[in-house]
């Protein structure tokens, strides 16, 4: 993989828009960025975020250097260039709440199988004050189904800058924390029976949870 041009190993449509945010990162939400030394290199990986903003699809993957897979809400399929551009960047349909589908649980692990990174947001829906939500259990059925490492990361600033029923403040630092993998044996335990996959969730929240950005104090 080229370190420098990452975006040459992706696909052309994938490849073009990454670069592009990487420009618009830069000049709008420059903020720190931590941890990326915990990104698998190769293999497929659940990328774990927190979610309090509709720009945290675009923080928290644009720093990964290859190309990842997201969830968006199957109502975002309108005919012409959104839906083409979703399913051109590989995009897997959700419901409004944040459910997955047989369909949508089948798309992800086939991809995890294939080697590829997906993101998922463990709360579901984005926060409606900032603050961390309870997981729900998808994605402790995604990660003990796949056994793949999870890689916990944590957004900060992105609330600030695009809140739930707020407006767009370009300018907001939009930082990230990117934490050492999860492997199966920290989040799943199968003797937790017909509650595995609700611990499981919990586990990776409690990891969200623990990444800290430097000089603050994580309340």
């Amino acid at each position: 993989m080229s370190r420098s041009h990452p975006q040459l190993e992706m696909e052309p449509v994938y490849g073009f828009f990454h670069a592009l945010g990487k420009i618009v990162y830069e000049m709008f939400f420059h903020g720190e960025v931590l941890g990326l030394e915990n990104i698998p290199r190769e293999g497929g990986f659940i990328l774990a975020s927190n979610h309090a903003s509709h720009l945290d699809p675009f923080g928290v993957g644009i720093h990964v250097p290859r190309q990842v897979s997201f969830f968006a809400r199957k109502t975002l399929w309108h005919p012409g260039f959104a839906s083409w551009w979703l399913d051109a960047v590989g995009t897997i349909p959700v419901d409004r709440d944040g459910g997955m589908s047989l369909e949508a649980v089948r798309r992800v692990l086939e991809a995890l199988r294939h080697d590829r990174a997906v993101i998922v947001f463990p709360e579901g829906t984005r926060s409606p004050t900032g603050q961390l939500q309870p997981p729900r259990p998808g994605v402790g059925l995604l990660a003990c189904r796949s056994q793949v490492p999870v890689i916990p990361a944590r957004i900060f600033g992105s609330f600030e800058a695009l809140g739930k029923n707020g407006r767009l403040r370009p300018g907001t630092p939009i930082s990230v924390v990117y934490g050492p993998p999860l492997s199966p044996e920290h989040y799943d335990n199968p003797a937790d029976g017909k509650e595995r996959y609700p611990r499981a969730a919990e586990r990776i929240m409690e990891a969200i949870a623990r990444l800290e950005f430097p000089g603050e104090t994580i309340l």
